[in-house]
């Protein structure tokens, strides 16, 4: 028999329910359970359901009415609802029947070669006996996918192109090989708006009785950073800590820098000299336990709400940039700090020319 040729129902219900089969039909979580985290909770259902990027879902609904769904790539930043997408496209596509139609692989567990040569291939070569179309393959972090598997994936793409159609999910794109991506169609997700993901808080606000003020709902935005999952991480955990979530408590319960604190860090490097202000923010450093890399990023987004000279911005932040390069390359933590509030004590005699 051809390597080929489709085989039966009955052989794909061998294939997926044997010991040594790792593939697996998605599963969905029951969303009326309420010990269960409320990212899955209140996961969207429907393609209606989602917040955000209604052009994109209006394309993809569009391809599905007109029965003619591509080979998709769809990649952005965590939490801005690809993987969400693709689950409700999955219902629309086949109704009750989505689990048996759908195939879900986590690509930075289930990476290598032999994925795509036993799951991804076992699963693609088959169709349905009782059912039309072609099935779906969700590839879920496929970034993180081995360059030998993708070189593998992409004749499997194109061969099995009656039976099954791949939805690619990434986060960097420029980690999924070009002939890969010139298989697929490309949507590209961006970070949530803040306006869009208070909408949805806000529902789930009023669905599980938060007590939240409107100084630690603006918190809970600024921290998200357009990231649905974050957000309702935070807001989750702060609802099982504190009796009432408001600013101090999202900024405790997260671990970041209080806005009150970086600003005294920042006036403390402008206006103070180099000792006091190095003995003031190592001190804060040891009482409220905050990294250097996390006041670096606090202190960026502080910088654009105070008046500065251009030149004298420019300069404190190349300064920080190397900084924060230095860093990450293990350098000494001390040597940094030191570093960086020269830079601001230079910064601020530029300020007075």
């Amino acid at each position: 028999m051809e390597e080929d040729q489709v085989m039966t129902e009955a052989s794909t219900f061998d294939s997926f329910n044997t010991k040594s089969s790792k593939g697996k039909v998605v599963e969905h979580i029951n969303a009326t359970d309420d010990t269960l985290p409320w990212v899955e909770k209140y996961r969207p259902v429907t393609l209606d359901d989602l917040v955000s990027h209604k052009d994109i879902t209006s394309t993809i609904e569009r391809f599905i009415d007109e029965n003619r769904l591509p080979h998709m790539l769809l990649y952005g930043p965590p939490g801005t609802g690809k993987t969400s997408t693709i689950l409700a496209c999955a219902r629309k596509l086949y109704g009750p029947m989505w689990k048996s139609m759908t195939m879900e692989l986590n690509a930075s567990d289930d990476r290598g070669i032999d994925v795509v040569r036993e799951q991804i291939k076992n699963f693609a070569s088959t169709k349905k006996i009782f059912s039309s179309g072609f099935k779906l393959i969700i590839l879920d972090e496929a970034d993180m996918m081995t360059q030998t598997a993708q070189n593998a994936l992409r004749r499997v793409v194109e061969k099995y192109t009656k039976n099954v159609r791949f939805c690619i999910i990434c986060n960097y794109v420029s980690k999924i090989i070009p002939a890969l991506q010139s298989r697929c169609t490309r949507f590209r997700f961006g970070p949530l708006e803040l306006s869009q993901v208070d909408s949805r808080l806000d529902h789930i606000i009023q669905n599980e009785s938060v007590k939240i003020t409107e100084e630690g709902r603006k918190a809970l935005l600024q921290l998200s950073k357009g990231d649905m999952r974050r957000a309702l991480n935070i807001l989750q955990a702060c609802h099982a800590g504190y009796e009432v979530v408001d600013e101090d408590a999202v900024y405790n319960c997260t671990g970041n820098p209080h806005p009150a604190d970086i600003e005294t860090i920042v006036n403390s490097m402008l206006t103070e000299d180099f000792t006091t202000a190095y003995s003031n923010i190592a001190h804060l450093k040891t009482i409220k336990g905050m990294a250097l890399q996390d006041i670096l990023t606090e202190v960026y987004n502080y910088l654009e709400l105070i008046d500065m000279p251009s030149h004298a911005r420019v300069y404190v932040l190349d300064k920080m940039a190397d900084v924060e390069y230095k860093l990450s390359t293990g350098a000494n933590e001390k040597l940094q700090l030191t570093s960086l509030i020269g830079s601001f004590r230079i910064g601020a005699e530029l300020m007075q020319k």
